[in-house]
């Protein structure tokens, strides 16, 4: 145990990375660039330092900007954030980040993410009313026994289809409310508290890589770059069953070995003996003997919620207050089947909520980098020195430093929406110089992101450790001989891309 070194709190980690964006506003220069947003199927509203000025809502108006975007695509609500119009950086007046912006940038973290916090206190709130009813424990008791001697198909399933739910409508923050049911699932099948981790977060990250029809990533930055998204559709599915296939060998490989040698865990290793944050069951494999009615339609109501909430974000464009309303409802219908009494039902509720509070202060204050870089008019800077350094090198060399550059940027910009509609339309108008074909500059942004999401502070890595108590050190020991595999697969997929 000579090894266990307390890791800061993931709160500290994020408050560190706060303090260091303040610190680039200090020696980087300020600059931004003009961005075009649309409003309300009337106009275009052109956006520089200190002037807004109204433009034609036509095609024209996009053509005579650069910007390679049909005019249909805002219109239909595919691109909703300002995008940023190619050679329009300007340099601006310093606006350095003090004290007491990065006090207030966590508190303004927190509000801008308000959504996300409520949907993870009503998840909350849904898995304890669930674990009330004690189905959870019968179902996990049955499921254990039925699977004993076969759990490395557990990971192979859900390693599958975390990443097929990553790749294909950009599973992220939905993928937290699985931690309460997994967790205890795979603890019961000999391995450690790492491996729900690697298929939950790790896999729906992974999928990111790929994305071959994700809505928030491929589809808008395809729209911000100027190309039409089916444009390497096929290869990128190719890329999923290749990464999937990577990933699912060496979670397996890793949970195979601490099955048959617990004291080889990392966790173990570098968090010392980490109680499970969730309740485990003592008879999880020793019986076989079938849930209850009860149980049964409990487990089912638990199914179908779930699979109700992937149908409305897929095909009826839910997005956190439906999904939010979805569980609150659930929790209602699962407290009646239950004969639960109102004052127990808010009281387990309230508890439920409770369990989410650090998970919603840890992604607050993640959003809180992305505001002092771009109140501190630093974020655009950092695009236009990086475009610039790339823009005369030979094609090979500059997809692979896109590569690095996305994934330098996904340290401070960990929403794939986002990131696509500030890069794009300067990184694609790019692409056309350095003759590099648009799909590839588009894989290299999703690969990018992909990648260093797996680490990313400002993103749900630092959230999802939180949910099974074990530190940042543990994780990026495990996942970091991963990355480089998959950088390596990456960057050959993007230079053979180029030839094609």
């Amino acid at each position: 145990m000579s090894s266990i070194k307390k890791m800061p709190s993931p709160i500290t980690i994020l408050m560190m990375v706060i303090f260091l964006a303040a610190l680039a506003t200090w020696i980087l220069p300020a600059g931004k660039y003009v961005t075009l947003s649309y409003q309300d199927n009337n106009h275009f509203i052109l956006s520089s330092p200190g002037k807004e000025t109204q433009l034609a809502l036509t095609q024209k108006t996009l053509d005579s900007l650069h910007i390679q975007i049909r005019l249909e695509k805002f219109i239909q609500g595919d691109i909703r954030k300002p995008v940023s119009v190619p050679g329009t950086y300007q340099q601006l007046r310093s606006q350095k980040q003090g004290f007491l912006d990065v006090i207030k940038a966590p508190l303004k973290g927190i509000t801008d993410s308000i959504e996300i916090i409520l949907f993870l206190f009503l998840i909350g709130g849904f898995i304890n009313i669930f674990y009330t009813s004690g189905a959870m424990e019968q179902g996990l008791i049955y499921l254990s026994a039925k699977m004993k001697g076969k759990e490395a198909w557990l990971i192979i399933i859900l390693g599958f289809l975390f990443s097929f739910a990553g790749s294909s409508f950009g599973m992220a923050e939905e993928a937290l409310v699985f931690y309460p049911v997994l967790v205890p699932l795979f603890l019961a099948a000999g391995y450690d508290l790492l491996v729900p981790v690697a298929v939950i977060f790790g896999g729906t990250q992974l999928g990111y890589i790929s994305s071959f029809v994700n809505p928030f990533s491929t589809i808008i930055a395809s729209n911000a770059a100027g190309v039409n998204w089916t444009d390497g559709l096929y290869g990128r599915l190719l890329m999923f069953a290749i990464s999937t296939a990577i990933f699912i060998w060496y979670v397996v490989r890793y949970a195979q070995k601490i099955k048959n040698n617990p004291d080889l865990s990392l966790v173990l290793r570098f968090d010392g003996f980490v109680k499970p944050p969730y309740p485990t069951g003592t008879n999880i494999g020793k019986t076989t003997q079938s849930p209850d009615r009860k149980s049964v339609i409990l487990l089912l109501m638990f199914l179908f919620t779930f699979l109700i909430l992937i149908g409305g974000v897929i095909f009826l464009k839910w997005w956190f207050l439906e999904m939010s309303a979805l569980f609150l409802a659930a929790s209602i219908l699962m407290a009646f089947v239950q004969r639960m009494n109102e004052k127990t039902f808010i009281e387990k509720f309230i508890q439920g909520a409770e369990s989410m509070l650090g998970v919603a202060f840890i992604i607050g204050v993640a959003r809180g980098v992305t505001i002092v870089l771009n109140e501190g008019n630093v974020t655009d800077t950092i695009l236009y020195y990086a475009s610039s350094a790339v823009s005369q090198m030979p094609d090979s060399i500059f997809i692979v430093s896109l590569l690095i550059i996305f994934m330098i940027f996904t340290l401070f910009i960990s929403s794939t929406s986002g990131m696509a509609v500030v890069t794009m339309p300067i990184l694609g108008s790019l692409a056309i110089v350095a003759g590099v074909p648009g799909r590839e500059i588009v894989n290299s942004y999703l690969f990018g992101m992909g990648i260093m999401g797996l680490i990313t502070p400002t993103g749900l890595v630092l959230p999802s450790l939180a949910l099974v108590n074990i530190s940042l050190k543990t994780w990026f020991r495990f996942i970091w001989p991963l990355m480089i595999i998959l950088f390596i697969v990456c960057a050959l997929f993007l230079i053979i891309g180029i030839r094609i």
